[in-house]
């Protein structure tokens, strides 16, 4: 019979055989080695030590489809919503309109709407939106539907939140967050994400809550060591400080981008190059109708807020001025004051415009509203001293009866269609005519050696009349004051 060695015995033998760094791979390999004495007696296969360490497949675990076709059958899981809003003033089929836009919203957003619900108050509950019966028999549609998520079509407080959600027993969110949410796919460029970020900030700091830990209080107080004279700030105070030095990060990130913005601005003001800003409700046709007039290839969707940054474009008039086209953020109808503010650098385009084409849409059941919520934005950044044309959308699908009633209406307006081009020529001449001219009319004869006044009367003035001569080209334009000064000295002498 074999006699097996002490583990002690063992181990004196590596000292003794093994230098000190090889100890532990001897100890290993004695381990793993195989002896007719000692793995003979063990039960199962016996794997080597790589195969022992390496990542094993289990079979049957994986979901990927072994058919593309089967791809057709299955349905993306969205977010199902019900959508309630409370009619406080106007006609029931306002009510309806506004609700039918927060579904519209909704599903930008990508949620699936299964319900919606309308309550007449004469204002909002202040504890529960609207009231605490009614938010039983929301309760009772929400089990019946099996949704989870409640939108209401309004700015709810955080209190209002809390026990909505109480209630309902599914996350309750409000108008606000929705468009913040669809702000925050569609923002591609550096400023525009970062202005959706401190809108989303400014509305979640007075929201955030506290649960469990996060009411616990931090140790403070005391100088250094284990001195601790009083309780510190708690953990929701914490989350409010840090989004609060967030904010100011990023303000002053967003001024930054403002400042290259309006030196950009400067120098097309220094060259007296006009700017024509298109403003109007989302969906609109704004992206649709500055690819028609300069062919920028902005994109173009049917859904709201589906393009966010701001596009300008150069372009020309039919007489050959050039001027800029911006398009600007799409509006709505309580539209939130944070994106208003967040998006104020953006919206200066519209305030320092020489001209507003106002786009709406002609295929809306009342676009009189849709220019109501445009012309409030419009008031407040200050752009009511500027000239608007009202360009009405969308005429090929319109009713004829409502064009009428808004050319009637508008005096300064002009339908069109950016889909078909119809009255786009019109509305060119409209622009050519309603852009600032230059104020001071010169007949200059300009030496050939002088050829870069003449390329400044063409690019900064408006050009009457051109003819070459022997011994120059003589021109007859309408330029700004300090160009008439740069071509006073070639005026030709009057005849005797």
């Amino acid at each position: 019979m074999t006699s097996s060695s002490s583990p002690s015995q063992d181990t004196k033998r590596l000292a003794h055989d093994y230098p000190e760094g090889l100890r532990a791979d001897a100890l290993m390999e004695e381990d793993v080695a195989w002896s007719h004495e000692i793995d003979g007696e063990r039960d199962g296969d016996q794997f080597d030590r790589s195969e022992r360490a390496a990542l094993r497949r289990v079979a049957g675990l994986s979901t990927e489809l072994e058919d593309v076709t089967e791809v057709e059958y299955r349905q993306l899981r969205l977010e199902r919503v019900v959508l309630v809003g409370v009619w406080t003033t106007g006609t029931v089929q306002d009510a309806d309109n506004s609700l039918a836009e927060l579904a519209a919203l909704a599903e930008t957003a990508g949620a699936l709407v299964l319900d919606g619900v309308i309550q007449r108050r004469d204002k909002p509950d202040a504890a529960t939106y609207i009231g605490s019966g009614k938010a039983l028999e929301l309760r009772d549609i929400v089990i019946d539907t099996g949704a989870d998520t409640v939108i209401c079509d309004g700015e709810l407080s955080p209190g209002q939140l809390i026990q909505l959600e109480d209630v309902v027993k599914v996350k309750v969110i409000d108008r606000t967050a929705l468009i913040l949410d669809i702000f925050a796919q569609h923002a591609k460029s550096r400023e525009g994400k970062a202005q959706v970020a401190l809108a989303q900030m400014q509305y979640m700091l007075p929201r955030l809550r506290g649960w469990g830990q996060s009411l616990s209080r931090q140790m403070g107080g005391g100088r250094g060591g284990l001195a601790t004279r009083g309780p510190g700030e708690t953990k929701i105070e914490t989350d409010r400080r840090r989004i609060r030095e967030k904010m100011a990060k990023m303000r002053r990130e967003i001024a930054d981008m403002k400042t290259g913005r309006e030196i950009k601005r400067q120098e097309r003001r220094r060259n007296k190059v006009p700017s024509v800003a298109i403003a109007g409700y989302t969906n609109a046709g704004k992206s649709s109708l500055l690819n028609r007039l300069t062919g920028a290839g902005v994109l173009v969707e049917n859904a709201l807020f589906a393009t966010l940054d701001p596009t300008v474009r150069r372009a020309e008039t039919p007489s050959g001025r050039l001027y800029t086209l911006a398009d600007t953020v799409g509006f709505v109808r309580h539209l939130p004051h944070h994106l208003v503010e967040a998006f104020r650098s953006t919206m200066e385009e519209v305030g320092d415009s020489d001209l507003i084409l106002h786009v709406v849409d002609g295929s809306h059941p009342v676009p009189e509203e849709q220019l109501a919520a445009v012309r409030e934005v419009i008031r407040d950044v200050g752009a009511t001293d500027v000239p608007e044309i009202v360009v009405i959308n969308k005429a090929d699908a319109a009713d004829p009866l409502v064009l009428q009633r808004l050319l009637r209406v508008e005096k300064r307006s002009i339908a069109v269609s950016a889909r078909t081009g119809q009255g786009i020529e019109e509305l060119l001449a409209l622009i050519d005519n309603e852009l600032p001219r230059p104020s001071v009319e010169v007949e200059a004869l300009v030496p050939y050696t002088h050829g870069k006044l003449v390329a400044r009367a063409h690019t900064e003035g408006e050009v009457l009349s051109e003819e070459h001569t022997a011994e120059g080209t003589l021109l007859k334009v309408r330029v700004h004051e300090e160009l008439a000064a740069d071509l006073a000295p070639y005026t030709p002498a009057p005849a005797a």
